[in-house]
Parts: C-alpha cells; structure tokens; sequence
C-alpha cells in the first residue's frame, strides 16, 4: 500500500463526524466521478474520500475500462493516474477529450510524472495533483471541475431546447406560465381585427408582441407603421398621424399622406400612446370610428382599413385618472387588452433568454461564446432586471464582447451606481440620464406618484415630464406603490 493510501484510509476517522451530521443523500444526486487506478488500495480510499465529499464514486483499473464507462452526456469527471497498465493516463486523456472535448480529465502524479502532467495541461487536462496529496486537495479540484462540469451540460441542454424552438415560441421565448399564456392570447387575438392594447413596463418587448399580431394575421401582406407618440415634436403629432395637403402650414410644399393613411391595408402601432397631446385624441378617437382621416388642409376625408395596435408602459386606467389619456379612447383602443410580464416575475426565463442573446451576439461578431459562472447563473435568476429584456439584451451582448479582454463577471458589467459609489466612469449622457431618473423618482415618490405638484417642483410642462418618465422607465403608479408602508 502507497504512503498516499494509507494517509486516505486515516481520513475516514476525523471525517466520521462531519458524515454523521450530513442529512442522508440520493445516489442520483450525487455528481459521479470516475475513479482510474490499478492499485485497489488507492482506489479504495478516493472511493471512501469521494464518498464523504459529496460525490458518487465510479472505478476502473484502466483505461480501456474507464473508456466504456464514458459518454459525451457524462456529469461528473474523470480522475486518473498516470502510469496505468497498457494505454497510460495521458493517453486516455487524449481519448476522453475525443469523446468530449470539455468533460474534465485531473491527473495524478508522481514526482518523476510532473513534466508529463505539465504537457497534459496543454491537452486539456483540468488540474494535476502531486502524489503524495491531501484529500482535501484532491476534494476542492473534483469540486471545481464537477461545478464546471454541470454549467458545462446546462449551457448545451439550454441551446438545444432553443434550436427546438420554432415560430412563436422563438420570437417570445420563455417558458413560464405568464408566457405561454401571452403566446396564447396572441394567437388567438391576431386571427381578429379588434383593437388591442399591449401594456408593459420599458423593455418588455411590447413592438415584438405588436409584430407577432401583425405578422401572424390576414394583414401580413400589409404595412406595419409603428409611431412613437412620446418621440414626434408636439407641433408635428398631427400632420405626422393625419397628413397634409400642399401649403396647409408653411413649409408643406407637397400633399404628404400621413402615418394612418401609410397603414392602410395593415396594422398602425401606436406606442406610448398615452403621451399623445389631449388636443389630438379626440380627432383619433374619430378616425378610428369614422375610419377615414381628414388631412390638414384637405377638403375631403380619405377612406383607411387599418388595424389598430397600442401600447402603454402603465396601467391605462391610472393614464386616464392622470389626464393623460381619454376614458372613451381607451374603451376604443383596448377591446383587447395584454399584458406582457416584466422579466422579474418570469421565474427561470432570465437565463433561457441570456443563452439565446449571446448565442446570437457570438454568432454576429464571429468569436466564441464565453461560459457562464455559477455566479453568473445565480445573479441571471436573482437580479430585478429593472430595464426588463432589453436590459438583459444588452448584458449578454457586452458579456459577449468583452469577454476576450478577462472574462469579467456579468454581475460587474450590469451592476454599478456609479452615483452613490463617486466614480465618473462611462459616458457622459449616460451618468446624465442617471442623475435625471434619480430626481424624477425621488420628486415623485416625495409627493406619493402624483403628478401635479411634481410638475410645480422641477418647473416642467406636462408633456416634457411624460416624455423623460417614457424614456426614463419611470411610471407614478409603480414608484407610488414601491413608495408605500407596508401594512402593520
């Protein structure tokens, strides 16, 4: 028996406690590792080691056996000597990284085999471990490699259930129960031509549902027009939406048909629509029933077959409470009314959509996609996602692009309150846009989410303050019931 066997056959002793206190464990649960040694009495202590550390021990005497054992699916790691009778243990490591190049190979050594675990290394072994060891050592090694192992296996199940996906289930995905059910009402709803109204906070993805209806309805051969309404300059709302004729204001040197006229035939996406000036919505309320647009300067109204599509990043009714959008509007725009999820109440969908994005993204700039850490996947699933997908969009393109520069941890690529910490870092419009979320939130979380006194505070026209909170994320509902006690 080795020195190194009979220090493993020790362990068992002081350990025997530490055993004795685990709560009882399945076999399933346990990750396997793969035992590689002609020697039965080193076999049997890393078989009793592994035991106590949690993982499931599998053994073989060498490596023609170890390879019968092995499949690309294997969830644990492979442990080996190296001398070996027959084919040795740098060999098998050439045949394991055959099978798979990324199921974890450590090597064990003695003092005349480090120069050739030293060149194992660069055939991919995971780590090598110099005979006579600590148990401990060789315990924290297989640990790290296993972990590595199982994000490993998770990253390929995940991005073969997205090659899976198809249709609708690829535009949207996800696969919680909010989602499929928005699968669902978009199914069914774009097969109608009701209007319907997409509710969702900043970065759900309300234009893809709109796109989704329209692509997936008997308009499809039509034009889709999607109208900001927060972003048109006040004084342009009206010729943008109705058009005009030839010299209806000065500068309109030629009739130009407007956004609803563009759409006839398909569908209008009116986003934000609750930003639209009150002056104009009584005209689109007439449109919409009269359908027929009257232009600016015209003297006879034009016949439109349009669909209607809108979207708000608010309650719709809390719009209307506000002044901001008309009740009877909003009985016309919302016969049909989604709500699309924000990305903290989709349990478990944050990393199938990370997964999809950086697929993506290491396909657009052609380099290889970097793995996620059991860090990585933790913040993935516990981080609030305050911009929703859009957010994580931008996080897995930037995990994407900067991962050939040291592979920083996705935690410090999206968290940083640069504000509170002092730092100046990252662009200036940016730190800017910041601070005015941060003075938008705190004036309307000091007057309870009510606008008007908000408005008195920071000097602002109404439309200006709808327009930042619209690009700002900022809603006075959400703030004003973050902003509240909690019931006694």
């Amino acid at each position: 028996m080795s020195d190194t066997s009979r220090d493993l056959d020790a362990v068992p002793a002081k350990a025997a406690d530490r055993e004795a206190a685990r709560p009882p464990e399945h076999p399933l649960e346990r990750p396997p590792v793969l035992i590689v040694d002609d020697d039965p009495a080193m076999r049997a202590g890393l078989r009793q080691w592994m035991r106590l550390a949690g993982f499931e021990p599998v053994e073989a005497v060498d490596a023609e056996q170890a390879l019968t054992l092995l499949t690309p699916d294997f969830p644990g790691c492979l442990v080996t000597d190296v001398l070996l009778p027959g084919a040795s243990g740098v060999d098998l490591l050439r045949k394991v990284k055959a099978i798979d190049a990324e199921l974890p190979v450590v090597l064990l050594t003695g003092h005349g085999d480090v120069s050739m675990a030293v060149e194992a290394m660069h055939h991919g072994a995971a780590d090598f471990i110099e005979k006579p060891f600590d148990p401990d050592v060789v315990a924290a090694v297989v640990r790290r490699s296993v972990e590595h192992r199982r994000l490993v296996l998770e990253n390929r199940a995940l991005t073969r259930r997205l090659d899976d996906l198809q249709g609708l289930e690829a535009r949207l995905i996800g696969e919680c129960a909010e989602m499929r059910r928005l699968r669902q009402q978009i199914s069914h709803f774009a097969r109608t031509d009701a209007s319907v109204m997409i509710v969702g906070e900043t970065g759900t993805g309300k234009e893809v549902v709109a796109r989704a209806l329209f692509d997936l309805s008997g308009r499809a051969g039509g034009p889709f027009v999607a109208v900001n309404c927060a972003a048109l300059p006040e004084t342009m709302v009206e010729a943008e939406l109705f058009g005009h004729e030839a010299g209806a204001f000065t500068g309109a040197e030629r009739s130009r048909a407007g956004r609803m006229e563009q759409a006839d035939g398909g569908v209008l996406f009116l986003d934000e629509i609750s930003a639209m000036p009150l002056s104009l919505q009584p005209k689109l309320l007439r449109v919409l029933q009269e359908r027929e647009v009257d232009r600016l300067g015209g003297t006879r109204p034009v016949p439109i077959d349009i669909r209607v599509v809108s979207a708000v990043n608010v309650d719709p009714q809390a719009s209307v409470a506000e002044g901001r959008l008309r009740q009877d509007l909003l009985y016309r725009l919302n016969a049909v009314e989604i709500r699309i999820p924000p990305l903290r109440e989709r349990a478990g969908d944050a990393r199938l959509l990370f997964d999809s994005f950086a697929n993506r993204f290491a396909a657009d700039y052609d380099c290889e996609r970097p793995q996620l850490t059991g860090d990585d996947v933790t913040f993935l699933a516990t981080h609030d996602w305050p911009g929703n997908v859009r957010e994580l969009r931008n996080a897995a393109e930037r995990f994407v692009l900067n991962a050939a520069m040291g592979a920083p941890s996705l935690r410090s690529l999206v968290v940083r309150d640069e504000a509170r910490q002092g730092a100046a870092h990252g662009r200036l419009k940016d730190m800017m846009e910041a601070h005015e979320r941060r003075v938008i939130a705190d004036a309307l979380a000091r007057h309870g989410g009510r606008i008007a006194p908000v408005l008195i505070e920071l000097d602002l026209p109404r439309r200006t303050l709808n327009e930042k909170m619209t690009r700002l994320g900022l809603s006075r509902g959400t703030v004003a019931d973050d902003d509240k006690p909690a019931s006694k």
